[in-house]
């Protein structure tokens, strides 16, 4: 069986960032200072993420943190914008 998270490559200089827009593309974003555990969907309040989904995203997302700090943040930025429907200015 697939996973739903996509695997994250931190070699990548914007691994980050092809992360985030990846999760996007699944309809999974979600601020990543969110717990994911604690993630659900809009009008039926079910949990977005199993507890094995959740754990890996924490192990990714801790990963991130780790090496970028708040840049992790940065990186999530313009794609949590476009998900929201936000024109981002050049």
């Amino acid at each position: 069986m697939e996973s739903r998270i996509p695997a994250y490559d931190s070699a990548s200089p914007d691994g980050m960032q092809i992360w985030f827009a990846e999760m996007s593309a699944r309809g999974l974003l979600f601020h990543p200072e969110e717990d994911p555990a604690s993630v659900v969907r809009i009008g039926t309040w079910e949990r977005t993420f199993t507890d094995a989904e959740a754990a890996r995203i924490r192990r990714i997302l801790g990963r991130m943190f780790d090496q970028y700090g708040d840049e992790t943040i940065s990186a999530c930025y313009p794609i949590f914008m476009r998900a929201a429907g936000q024109r981002l200015d050049a």
